[in-house]
């Protein structure tokens, strides 16, 4: 009797743990389509997807939910799981329940209402196609706002996606976000997404492997020094920018200011000569090193005395200055931030890569990483081409988009949460070299400064767009500006939702 005594509790687990899942989708359902007159279409299929969404039926018409149910009959035999949450919805008397089976006619749902998809889950293993990929399309056509339980139908949680989906308006998923979520190619499958926790013991998140990581806002201070108070200037390093060129001095302004905003004890700005004189009055915290060219950089001496240096911002691609950050890669010795022409130059030379100092963070936008690294056909192959790169030359890659991505030399990856579409603006590139380059001068090594350094920088703009700056007047100043704001705020990461390594 003893091992069926603990397959009995097993079964017990789950469906406690399903139940707290269908229950933390409800408070969220809830806070988002308060009004329980609009009629709700369920659409389950046999398996533990399904099952969570014969809970949330089940728990929705608790809350007086006028909830209808159309069980989808896919696959030869429901899950245990699946079968228990039915078993359960009888006592509901409210609750419509239809069957729909290969070939029946596909229904007709109140304009009105709301469709939750449970139909397929992240189990999911191959393209759907046939009838359940026309269910689909049907459903993705109806004139309703859908909720996808968990991961959208049809949508591979850690693979690209080929074949039909459903194209949710809002997914809630549990306890972390799937690394689907987190690229652009999914966002009309995925809609808006937000997840929470369901309380799973917390050795499940330490030994569930995987190289995915998901930044957080949470009340744990794991990265952020603190400052002491007798601290000085020395205490926190000089900093180095090299950037700016004849027309593209804005660039060295922002990331020289970006880089004293983050606190650095001393930051230096080597510009061409035209640069000087708005240097000196736009930031006159700041020392400026003059290049011995008029327009463009052409070499600096003297590299050991600073703690960290900041390359490319505005830099511009003419000759000279190819060689010159040649000639500057051969004499570095220390982990160095790569930005913008820099980055170009170094994919017009490829063997440069040899030469940027081990630990040093490149900040590739998308277009500048494809120059570098070539193009790839999606996605999750993008994210193992930035990911191999990182670990053949031992440097970390700060790939910016709406969830930048760092990836490092252990292979490991890191995607931020914080940041908006206003940021996607000119000079807001400049401004995370800054910081970057700021707070390795303060000490942090290169995982800890990219960490926050990315996070910082998002949560600047979140900050900037909270004081009633639109989206669309957001510029790169701002986040400057309320750089100090977002330094109140902690950091901490959890892990993605991905058991597999590929």
């Amino acid at each position: 009797d003893q091992p069926r005594s603990r397959g009995l509790g097993d079964v017990y687990k789950r469906q406690d743990l399903m139940e707290r899942a269908s229950r933390t989708f409800m408070q969220w359902f809830i806070e988002k389509f308060p009004n329980p007159l609009k009629p709700i279409s369920i659409f389950c299929g046999q398996g533990n997807n399904g099952g969570d969404g014969l809970a949330i039926a089940r728990i929705l018409q608790e809350h007086f939910y006028v909830v209808e149910i159309f069980i989808c009959k896919i696959g030869n035999s429901p899950s245990p799981d699946f079968s228990e949450n039915l078993r359960r919805l009888p006592e509901y008397q409210n609750i419509k329940i239809h069957q729909l089976e290969k070939n029946n006619t596909f229904p007709s749902l109140d304009n009105q209402g709301i469709l939750i998809d449970a139909i397929f889950g992240s189990g999911l293993n191959r393209p759907v196609e046939g009838y359940w990929g026309e269910l689909l399309t049907h459903l993705n056509q109806q004139n309703q706002p859908i909720v996808s339980v968990d991961i959208p139908s049809g949508v591979f949680a850690d693979q690209t996606t080929e074949g039909i989906t459903i194209c949710a308006n809002f997914t809630f998923s549990f306890q972390a976000p799937k690394l689907a979520f987190l690229f652009p190619e999914n966002e009309n499958r995925v809609g808006e997404w937000d997840y929470k926790s369901i309380n799973l013991h917390p050795d499940f998140s330490e030994k569930t492997s995987t190289d995915f990581y998901y930044l957080e806002k949470k009340d744990v201070q794991v990265i952020l020094k603190t400052r002491k108070k007798y601290a000085h200037k020395g205490t926190f390093g000089h900093a180095l920018i090299i950037a700016g060129s004849y027309g593209k001095v804005g660039a060295a302004i922002l990331a020289t200011k970006a880089a004293l905003r983050t606190g650095a004890g001393l930051v230096s700005i080597h510009v061409p000569k035209c640069a000087y004189e708005i240097l000196q009055i736009s930031t006159p915290e700041a020392m400026v090193s003059i290049d011995e060219q008029e327009l463009c950089f052409s070499r600096i001496q003297d590299l050991e005395k600073y703690k960290a240096i900041g390359i490319g911002p505005g830099l511009g691609t003419e000759s000279i200055t190819e060689e010159a950050l040649k000639v500057f890669l051969e004499e570095v010795k220390m982990p160095i931030v790569i930005d913008a022409d820099a980055l170009n130059l170094i994919a017009k030379n490829k063997k440069w890569l040899a030469l940027i100092p081990s630990n040093s963070i490149l900040t590739p936008h998308l277009k500048e990483f494809e120059r570098l690294f070539g193009k790839t056909k999606n996605n999750f192959e993008r994210n193992d081409v930035q990911r191999n790169f990182s670990k053949r030359y031992n440097i970390y890659i700060l790939l910016k988009g709406a969830h930048t991505c760092i990836s490092t030399p252990e292979g490991e990856c890191f995607f931020n949460s914080t940041g908006n579409p206003g940021m996607a603006t000119g000079g807001s590139g400049d401004v995370l070299t800054g910081i970057l380059t700021s707070l390795l001068s303060q000490g942090y090594n290169s995982l800890e400064a990219s960490i926050l350094g990315v996070f910082l920088h998002g949560l600047a703009g979140d900050v900037a767009l909270s004081k009633s700056i639109s989206l669309e007047s957001l510029i790169a100043s701002d986040l400057i500006e309320n750089i100090g704001r977002a330094f109140n705020k902690p950091v901490s990461y959890t892990h993605l939702t991905l058991p597999t390594k590929r």
